[in-house]
């Protein structure tokens, strides 16, 4: 058979396996979950591709509170800052947008872009530098805003970063549109990622954004406290052996002061978890 014959006979195959598949259309979530794991054990699917999609799936059940970077880790500019005072922030952190405050971090003015200072500094015009003359609107959503309505406010404005605030409009943090991709295709890292840094991240209220391989030494440095790394290297280990299953998203357990959600996983392993800390235990 040569291979305009095997092409063929593939797509026919996969063709009538679709419409097999979907004879009976899914009721709910759950079923387009189960048909897509079908999928993947009849060799439709690899892996990487179902856990893609159902975090495409996911993100829907996500609130900009469980991503974002807490206020108190946001790297800012200060208005009135001279190009002189603000380049060692911003070569510093190698972010490329950051937010303008005035006299405190609720009071955002604009978002600066990394490159739109390229021009003053390579034409040496450095004295002309005015942070008026180039600061953006800031987009500003609510913490309980769904990840992936702001997935499509970015795509339809063309942005990359939104100021997150609370229900008293107090800023709370910040969202790129890397943080909203990570829920989908995973971590995206770079040279300047820091992996150490990343694996528990501070939100507001007493909630703590959880990696799963986070290594309990770590995890009992960040909450002093003293579990043993003998039985399990990571949190994320701690966690199984707790439930005594794996568990999907949005099952909770309490787990000594810590009240521990399932942010991400998949049919082999925790990703993500939400951990809240009582605060009379802080």
């Amino acid at each position: 058979m040569n291979d305009t014959s095997n092409t063929t006979s593939l797509r026919f195959t996969l063709s009538r396996y679709l419409k097999l598949l979907f004879e009976k259309p899914p009721e709910n979530r759950a079923e387009v979950i189960q048909l897509l794991h079908q999928s993947k054990s009849n060799g439709i699917l690899d892996s990487d591709m179902l856990e893609m999609i159902e975090g495409a799936i996911q993100v829907s059940e996500i609130q900009v509170k469980n991503i974002m970077i807490p206020r108190s880790q946001m790297v800012v500019v200060r208005d009135g800052s001279s190009l002189q005072d603000m380049l060692p922030t911003i070569i510093d952190s190698a972010h490329s947008r950051f937010p303008v405050v005035g006299d405190s971090r609720d009071e955002v003015l604009g978002i600066l872009l990394a490159k739109d200072l390229l021009r003053y500094v390579m034409e040496g015009r450095q004295s002309r530098f005015s942070l008026e003359d180039v600061l953006r609107p800031a987009v500003v959503v609510p913490e309980t805003k769904r990840v992936n309505t702001l997935l499509n406010e970015f795509r339809d404005g063309r942005n990359h970063m939104a100021i997150v605030v609370d229900e008293y409009s107090g800023v709370s943090g910040l969202v790129t549109i890397e943080d909203v991709l990570e829920q989908i295709v995973g971590d995206i890292t770079d040279e300047h990622d820091a992996d150490e840094d990343r694996y528990i991240v501070e939100h507001a209220d007493g909630q703590y954004g959880v990696k799963a391989l986070t290594p309990i030494e770590e995890f009992n440095e960040f909450f002093s406290t003293q579990y043993s790394d003998t039985d399990f290297e990571t949190f994320g280990g701690l966690v199984l052996s707790k439930f005594g299953h794996l568990p999907k998203k949005g099952e909770k357990i309490e787990i000594d002061r810590f009240c521990v959600e399932v942010l991400r996983s998949d049919r082999r392993r925790l990703h993500l978890l939400n951990v809240s800390v009582a605060s009379e235990s802080l």
